[in-house]
């Protein structure tokens, strides 16, 4: 994925010499966070949000950062947005999501088979004889209600994830402030809204909204 598949859509550069590459590298050290690509891309040719992001495993671990954060943060605020990244890293949170999504599309394929051969799916929709093509069609209508009940689980264990990796960083870089003043910047350019409806948030969002972020922050005892 990160080495073949999204460089397809976006230019990886290597970020360059400086203070902001030293400080990621420093940073990285601190924790034994061994991470060979960290990369500049390319978001600002689609969107003026901001973002980073960490993605792969083992010798393939990249980082990239786009080009609309490095411009809008400070280096001390791009540190602990990074951090953050990596505190998904360090609690496991690539590997527990991969798995997970892996289950639940076997989960899928096996609900999949079950409905394609029961005669009373096709009875139900007044058919009198199988057929697969309309099988799919028909499995897809009542598979939505039951994807609904797994995704409150899986955007409220997502949601649990990011405020851990909130966590991580304000403890392991020490300025909880460098990561609160970065997320209000990340807020702004991506136009988040600050005070969502509570149900709005379990059915959609798979990060908490930012003022409850900021409170959970300033509780992480650093």
């Amino acid at each position: 994925m990160p080495k073949y598949i999204l460089p397809l859509f976006n230019s990886f550069t290597p970020l360059p010499e400086g203070p902001l590459r030293t400080a990621i590298h420093d940073y990285a050290e601190s924790v034994g966070f061994l991470a060979n690509d960290l990369f500049m891309i390319d978001g600002s040719k689609r969107s003026s949000k901001a973002n980073a992001f960490f993605t792969g495993f083992g010798k393939k671990k990249r980082i990239a950062l786009f080009d609309t954060l490095i411009d809008k943060l400070s280096t001390e605020e791009i540190v602990a947005v990074v951090a953050h990244e990596v505190g998904h890293s360090a609690c496991g949170h690539i590997l527990k999501l991969f798995l997970l999504s892996t289950l639940r599309t076997g989960a899928t394929f096996l609900l999949l088979s079950l409905f394609l051969n029961a005669e009373g799916l096709y009875q139900a929709f007044g058919m009198q004889s199988q057929s697969i093509y309309a099988g799919f069609v028909f499995f897809m209508l009542l598979l939505h209600p039951f994807s609904l009940l797994i995704s409150l689980g899986t955007q409220t264990l997502s949601r649990r994830f990011e405020f851990q990796a909130d966590a991580f960083a304000a403890r392991t870089t020490q300025t909880p402030g460098a990561l609160i003043s970065g997320l209000k910047k990340l807020s702004v350019t991506n136009l988040a809204n600050l005070t969502p409806h509570p149900a709005y948030v379990r059915l959609h969002y798979s990060h908490p909204p930012l003022l409850q972020r900021i409170r959970a922050i300033q509780g992480v005892d650093v």
